[in-house]
């Protein structure tokens, strides 16, 4: 036993020298200096519990902080009594192995040892994962902070899973993991589950260690969540450790992009053309056309979405003739949409747009799998370092057609009809309600979402409100379908009329988008950038605009001309501050508006708004789907009591800079 306490002595000595070396003070943590000073909010007796040893960071009193190093390997010298009873544990463990519990106290998913951390000394130094211990929970107080909010996500999924020996780092992160094996938000694990799990976990954490994981500033499990996100749960729980450590090679960088503080760089503007005249060029020294695929998860014939995207696609054909050989793939979702993006990689494409925020999760396993190719999904927000995501700052046109239904209403009651509860949407509604109220003070905008009750059953609750200008659909291509409505309209009884609505320009955003591809200032661009990318183009850009119908006045037009230039020229913004949520917080007081970053994570409504961002389980199917792979906000994405503080910062996952050729919004 005296040479295993001599090699644990020197792992404490070389402990202590290494984090005086750091300037840290070389000694271990206590519960009591942890909690001095801070708000708690009880406690909670856990019983006996599975302690993960390397959760373990320190003593729940000062009073042993002397024997040890802050590893828990010993530093008192070989001829102390203390080196004796280490020893002693030392053989009894060899013998028959340590039973007796420790008692602990956890903080934040940490654990201080009050009783038995000469035990947990021994079993440290032995590389054991766990040690049974009497564990009492301490409760921070919610102070709206991104550590403890992250920290009561753990609690909800820990009293579901019982898993307690994984990190994250960013909101969102325990509620993604509860869904991966495909559970509900509330439902518990089974013990099978947590076997499965634990296992896969402690594979994956050794190929994510000798890949160099201990380098980075993010946590192993920050890891596993993007390789799930990548090849999904199934394939973590059954991949072979040295296939996972052989993926993980290929989608380092999406690790290494956890790390960031801002993963996400939104480009408000088109990169500058490196040259003019491009394509004439390009066909003058070869004849070879490039294939740019469009993968949509419907078809044009049943979707406005999908109708829009096609005639952006029949737009690039014209415009570039024969250097661009252009193919759709219809209703991706029926089946495996990664297969049908493989299939347009064999069909040679090189260039992919997939058009919907459903296919997000597709795109980016394909990205992995083919660093060849360019991929590029249509959705806002996601902090995915192979893919790149295009988006239009819709949010502009809504606050143009809010101030239009402000100077047409009677009553001050409008509708507005949304879909799914994903960033970018919550600001389109929320610059409507501004641009309402901006034009008629005592305006109040009653909130349907279509991705509960259907887009039908959400405008007759409007119109059963009495509501005669409503704000639905942004597309007016089935307007011989008098069932629907579209754009902002107008509606008394059998009257309906369309009176302006939004157009997604996706032609002028498809070739913008080909241009610099062909030029390879988007490739450049890539290169040069560490972090995620997001085109977030908008009326400026000829991208984003609004279509009149005969039914509104010219004065009316001329108002909204006037508002859409200011925006063009930086004049006038949606979203200045300060503003005043349905809970009454005021948002970006003495600021002169919204940052980007405020306007993209948006999880808030504002004060005339009448409505409430729905939940989760309250969602269709295709709505869960769609928030479940692209950027929904939280409150969609949890069960969480909508009473409790909400935190101030965003996750990482979600923060964004914004970088444009003008200024930024």
């Amino acid at each position: 036993m005296a040479e295993y306490y001599k090699d644990a002595l020197r792992l404490g000595q070389k402990e202590i020298k290494a984090v005086a070396a750091k300037d840290d003070l070389a000694l271990m943590p206590t519960l009591d200096e942890v909690l001095a000073g801070k708000k708690t909010a009880g406690t909670v007796d856990l019983g006996v519990v599975q302690i993960p040893i390397d959760r373990i960071v320190g003593t729940k009193s000062p009073g042993r902080v002397a024997a040890f190093a802050p590893n828990f390997m010993p530093i008192l010298e070989e001829n102390t009594e203390f080196a004796q009873k280490w020893k002693a544990l030392c053989e009894a463990h060899l013998a028959e192995g340590i039973r007796e519990p420790v008692k602990a106290f956890e903080y934040m998913n940490k654990f201080y040892i009050e009783e038995g951390n000469k035990r947990v000394s021994v079993l440290k130094f032995f590389g054991a994962y766990n040690i049974p211990g009497r564990v009492t929970r301490v409760l921070p107080a919610r102070d709206g902070s991104e550590e403890v909010e992250i920290y009561y996500e753990f609690l909800d999924f820990y009293q579901h899973s019982k898993v307690n020996f994984i990190e994250f780092t960013k909101k969102g992160s325990y509620p993604a993991l509860q869904k991966a094996p495909g559970k509900e938000p509330d439902a518990d694990w089974t013990e099978d589950d947590q076997k499965e799990f634990s296992a896969a976990y402690y594979y994956f954490l050794k190929a994510y260690t000798a890949s160099g994981g201990a380098k980075l500033k993010s946590t192993a499990a920050d890891a596993m969540l993007s390789y799930i996100q990548v090849y999904g749960y199934s394939d973590l729980i059954v991949t072979d450790p040295a296939d996972i450590k052989k993926n993980l090679g290929k989608m380092w960088e999406e690790v290494a992009l956890k790390q960031e503080e801002v993963p996400i760089v939104v480009k408000l503007d088109p990169p500058e053309e490196k040259k003019p005249n491009i394509l004439q060029n390009l066909i003058g020294q070869s004849q070879i056309k490039l294939v740019a695929a469009f993968i949509h998860d419907g078809n044009p014939l049943k979707s406005g979405w999908v109708h829009d995207h096609e005639e952006g696609r029949e737009h690039i054909e014209e415009v570039f003739g024969d250097g661009i050989h252009t193919v759709p793939y219809y209703d991706a979702m029926n089946g495996d949409p990664l297969e049908v993006i493989k299939e347009a990689i064999a069909d040679g494409a090189k260039l992919i747009f997939t058009t919907s925020p459903r296919l997000l999760q597709a795109s980016l396993r394909a990205a992995v799998d083919h660093p060849e190719i360019v991929i590029m999904n249509c959705s806002l927000g996601s902090s995915h370092r192979y893919i790149r995501t295009y988006y239009t700052r819709m949010y502009e046109v809504k606050f143009i057609l809010g101030a239009l239904a402000g100077t047409l209403t009677e009553t001050g009651k409008l509708g507005y009809v949304c879909d799914y509860p994903l960033y970018g949407q919550i600001a389109g509604i929320n610059a409507f309600a501004l641009g309402a109220k901006m034009t008629c003070p005592k305006a109040k905008v009653y909130l349907e979402w279509s991705g509960i009750k259907g887009a039908e059953a959400a405008a007759q609750s409007l119109r059963e409100q009495n509501i005669r200008i409503i704000s639905s659909q942004d597309t007016a291509r089935f307007l011989k379908d008098d069932r629907w409505i579209f754009g902002l309209s107008y509606i008394n009884g059998d009257e309906k009329r369309l009176l302006a609505n939004p157009v997604w320009n996706w032609g002028k955003y498809y070739e913008e988008i080909m241009n610099r591809y062909l030029d390879k200032s988007m490739q450049e661009e890539y290169e040069k950038s560490n972090r995620a990318l997001n085109y977030y183009w908008g009326i400026s850009t000829g991208v984003a605009d609004v279509m009149y119908s005969d039914a509104l006045s010219t004065s009316s037009k001329h108002f909204c001309d006037l508002l859409k230039d200011s925006i063009v020229h930086n004049l006038c913004t949606p979203f200045r501050t300060p503003l005043t949520t349905q809970s009454g917080e005021i948002i970006g007081e003495g600021e002169p508006s919204l940052t980007l970053e405020q306007i993209v994570t948006m999880d808030y409504l504002v004060d005339n708004v009448i409505g409430e961002i729905p939940q989760y389980e309250e969602l269709s199917p295709m709505g869960k789907a769609t928030v479940d792979t692209a950027a929904g906000i939280e409150n969609a994405q949890s069960t969480a009591d909508p009473s409790a503080p909400k935190a101030e910062a965003k996750s990482a996952e979600t923060k964004v800079t914004a970088e444009s050729r003008e200024d930024d919004e």
